[in-house]
C-alpha cells in the first residue's frame, strides 16, 4: 500500500489530479478542513506547485464542483421529457449524496463554470424539446432552483438526536405556542419505518417535491400562453 502511495505521489501533477485529490480530502474530512497546504501535503508537493494548476482556493472549489457535476449520469435519450428530467435530477442527487460538502460549496459560487453551464443547458434542452416554450422553461428553472443539482434548502433541519423523554418535554413546551409546528415535528419524529431511520426521510421528501413540480409543469405545458406572461406588479 505504501508503495502505491509513493508511486501516486511521483506521478506528474495535473489539474485533474489536484481536483480529485481535493474532492477526496473533502469527502474524508469535510470541506472546512481543506487547505492548499493540506492538499499539497497529500499530493507530496510544495504548496506553490498547486498554483500552476489552480490560481487560488476559489478556482479550486470551482473545479471540485465540476468533478461532482461530471458524475451526473448522461441524458436518457429514449425517454419522454418528464422521465428524462426526473432521472437526470435524481442522478444529480446521488452525486451530491456521495459528496455531502458539495451543496455548501455550490451555494457559494457566484458564476457557473462551463461544466455547470453545459449541464444546465442539457436540462433546459429536455424541457424545450419536450414541448415547453422558452418563457415557460424560464419559469420552470426558477421553480426548480437548486433541485436541478440534487439538493434543496430545507426549512426543517433534523434536530440533534435526543432521548425520548427529553424530546417529549421539548414537544410539550412547544405545543402551546406553536401547535402546528409541533404537530408535524411529532409526526416526523414517529416515522420509525423511514428508510433513513427515525425522523424525516430526506430522499422521499426530495422525490415528493420533484414529482409535484414535474406534474405541475406538465399541466402548464398544455395551457401556457404562447407569449410571455405580464410581469407582476
Amino acid at each position: 500500500m505504501a508503495e502505491q502511495v509513493d508511486t501516486a505521489r511521483r506521478a506528474p501533477l495535473s489539474r485533474d489530479r489536484v481536483l480529485r485529490a481535493a474532492v477526496a480530502l473533502a469527502d474524508e474530512a469535510g470541506i472546512d478542513s481543506l487547505s492548499m497546504r493540506k492538499l499539497a501535503q497529500e499530493l507530496g508537493v510544495v504548496p506553490m506547485a498547486l498554483y500552476k494548476h489552480v490560481a487560488n482556493k476559489e478556482e479550486l472549489l470551482d473545479g471540485m464542483v465540476d468533478v461532482v457535476v461530471d458524475e451526473i449520469g448522461p441524458p436518457a435519450g429514449d425517454a419522454d421529457w418528464k422521465s428524462a428530467v426526473r432521472k437526470r435530477i435524481l442522478s444529480a442527487r446521488q452525486a451530491l449524496l456521495r459528496h455531502p460538502w458539495a451543496s455548501r460549496v455550490i451555494e457559494t459560487r457566484t458564476t457557473p463554470t462551463p461544466v455547470v453551464l453545459t449541464y444546465m443547458d442539457s436540462l433546459i434542452g429536455m424541457f424545450r424539446t419536450g414541448g415547453f416554450s422558452a418563457d415557460l422553461t424560464h419559469h420552470v428553472m426558477h421553480a426548480m432552483g437548486s433541485r436541478i443539482l440534487g439538493f434543496t434548502q430545507e426549512m426543517f433541519d433534523d434536530s440533534p438526536s435526543v432521548d425520548p423523554a427529553t424530546q417529549a418535554v421539548i414537544f410539550q413546551e412547544m405545543a402551546t405556542k406553536y401547535p402546528y409546528v409541533t404537530e408535524i415535528a411529532m409526526a416526523a419524529a414517529h416515522e420509525d419505518d423511514s428508510i433513513v431511520g427515525q425522523g424525516c426521510d430526506d430522499q422521499f421528501e426530495f422525490e415528493f417535491a420533484l414529482d409535484l413540480l414535474l406534474d405541475g409543469f406538465e399541466r402548464l405545458r398544455e395551457t401556457w400562453p404562447s407569449g410571455p406572461r405580464p410581469r407582476a406588479t
